[in-house]
């Protein structure tokens, strides 16, 4: 177990290290407070951290929060990275991921330490103990950790509170810390509208009669709930995520529709076949550095590939795959669509029909974004996928 050192009151003192994306802690440490003795410029704070060096604040809550901010706009002073020679989408990509990745290992050294019971002991700083208890399960003992990933939890919190409405659903989803939670909600839509096959009105292999669909990688359970709510009898979630699994079962419970989704924690199918399998995999070909991007980055497309080598296997006779996917990585270079219609071709598949919808996100009209060129040609899609 990694533990956090430093050096304080002339004492050698250590807390146990937490981080969600797996860094290591800081081997150097330093104080820092309003005090004058301790007291750091924005440009000093950014420069330590971006050394390597951990700064552990020991000041006013609100304060600490307000130089972690004007440290981040530190970094957006330096000047830009010359633009790649190619000048590809790919290219540019690649270049937003390193300069993102930078940019929060280093903010991520800015620290705050934890007493016994998720108190964290600095003035004016909130209850955290239900955000921490939620992102990290029963209280531990005391432990460092970043303040951006504090103040992550303490987001993922307010949303768990509040809920995300989606239209098709005429109520609410809401997301666990480290839950991908489902704020585009073009892609539900699809779910939403896309023809219910007939083949779920059959009897199944699992459980006997009545319509059966998979949901495959679940997250919160979005796509489960509007396939309940669309009629079908009875839906497995799986997710491999225990939190995820957890959520999917939060979020069926509140829209009362436990006895009709069954979620399940295994990697892809459940035993079984049935006459609807769906999947919204993880858009982008990419490495995560997050539990929530989990959501968003699949490396090597092991999850879109998995499925689509694995569907024909899990549908009953006549059944259909939806595939729910961006096509955001073809844009990027990350991906090709004669890629995509090889996996497909590969699973012994074929495509039914394909539902088109533009996002409506601000980033797709935003000019100023360096991946702007493929956001706005961006298109998601829900592909009827049946065998042969």
């Amino acid at each position: 177990m990694s533990q956090l050192h430093w050096i304080e009151a002339g004492e050698r003192r250590a807390a146990r290290w937490v981080s969600e994306n797996g860094s290591h802690p800081p081997e150097e440490v330093r104080l820092a407070s309003e005090d004058p003795a301790l007291r750091l410029s924005p440009a000093e704070a950014w420069a330590l951290v971006s050394s390597g060096v951990g700064i552990l604040w020991r000041g006013d809550y609100h304060a600490g929060r307000e130089l972690l901010t004007a440290m981040g706009k530190q970094d957006r002073l330096q000047p830009a990275p010359s633009p790649t020679a190619s000048g590809t989408a790919h290219d540019a990509f690649s270049q937003h991921r390193a300069t993102q990745s930078r940019r929060a290992l280093a903010l991520g050294r800015f620290l705050v330490a934890f007493d016994h019971g998720f108190v964290l002991p600095l003035r004016r700083a909130p209850d955290l103990r239900l955000a921490c208890a939620e992102a990290y399960g029963d209280a531990v003992a005391p432990f460092a950790v970043s303040l951006r990933e504090v103040l992550g939890l303490v987001g993922a919190h307010e949303w768990r509170k509040k809920g995300v409405e989606i239209p098709a659903l005429r109520g609410r989803i809401h997301s666990y810390y480290g839950v991908y939670s489902p704020v585009r909600g073009e892609y539900i839509d699809l779910v939403a509208r896309a023809p219910i096959p007939p083949s779920l009105s059959a009897p199944t292999s699992v459980g006997g009669s009545g319509s059966l669909a998979f949901d495959i990688g679940t997250g919160t359970g979005v796509l489960a709930t509007v396939l309940a709510q669309r009629g079908v009898s009875r839906v497995v979630a799986t997710d491999q995520d225990a939190r995820a699994v957890a959520c999917a079962r939060d979020n069926a419970s509140r829209l009362g529709l436990t006895r009709r989704i069954e979620v399940l924690q295994c990697d892809m199918f459940p035993d079984g076949h049935a006459g609807l399998v769906v999947c919204n995999p993880p858009w982008v070909p990419a490495t995560p550095t997050s539990a929530v991007e989990h959501g968003v980055y699949d490396p090597d497309s092991r999850m879109l590939r998995g499925f689509l080598s694995g569907l024909a296997a899990h549908l009953a006779p006549g059944g259909e795959g939806w595939l729910v996917l961006s096509d955001f990585a073809e844009h990027l270079g990350l991906r090709t669509r004669p890629e995509l219609l090889g996996w497909i071709a590969a699973g012994g598949l074929r495509v039914i029909d394909r539902l088109d919808t533009r996002p409506t996100h601000a980033k797709a009209s935003d000019a100023t974004d360096p991946l702007h060129q493929a956001r706005a040609a961006e298109v998601t899609s829900l592909w009827r996928l049946g065998v042969g």
